[in-house]
C-alpha cells in the first residue's frame, strides 16, 4: 500500500474531482479542486492538485507569470530544467519563475497534495520519461 494516502484523501482542502481537463498532460490519475478563479480583479488561480503515487504532470512552463507550489500533504518531487529534482514534504513551498523549464509530482511509493498558484498561461511541453522518473529513487 502506498504511503499518505489517507492524509491526501483527507486534505484539509478536500480531495478533488479526476482531472479529466489536463489529463493529457499527466502520466496517470490526478485530481483537482479549484479554490480561486482568476477573475477581473483577481490574475492568479489557486488549486489543490492531488496526486496518485508516481503521478507526475509533463515539463511546462508558465509565460508571463509564475507558479509557486505548496505542499500539504505526502511527499513528492519537483525539478527544475538542468537541475536535481528536489524531494517534497508538507510545508515545503517552491517557486517556478516566469519561462522556467520544471515539473512535479509524487513519488513512486506515496500519494502526494500541493496548492498551485499559478499566474499567466502554461506551455505543455513533453512527458517527464519513465527512466528519468526511476533514477530519482537512486
Amino acid at each position: 500500500m502506498a504511503k499518505y494516502e489517507q492524509e491526501v484523501k483527507n486534505d484539509i482542502f478536500g480531495f478533488g474531482d479526476l482531472n479529466t481537463a489536463f489529463a493529457q498532460y499527466f502520466s496517470g490519475n490526478s485530481y483537482l479542486t479549484g479554490l480561486v478563479p482568476p477573475t477581473d480583479d483577481v490574475d492568479v488561480s489557486v488549486a489543490s492538485v492531488n496526486f496518485a503515487p508516481g503521478v507526475r504532470n509533463n515539463w511546462h512552463k508558465h509565460h508571463d507569470g509564475y507558479q509557486i507550489i505548496l505542499v500539504t500533504s505526502g511527499e513528492g518531487w519537483a525539478q527544475i530544467d538542468g537541475q536535481p529534482a528536489q524531494s517534497l514534504k508538507p510545508g515545503d513551498v517552491v517557486v517556478f519563475h516566469d519561462g522556467v523549464k520544471h515539473w512535479h509530482g509524487a513519488k513512486k511509493d506515496s500519494w502526494f497534495t500541493h496548492l498551485a498558484i499559478s499566474k499567466g498561461t502554461t506551455e505543455w511541453l513533453e512527458p517527464v520519461t519513465d527512466a528519468e522518473f526511476a533514477d530519482l529513487d537512486k
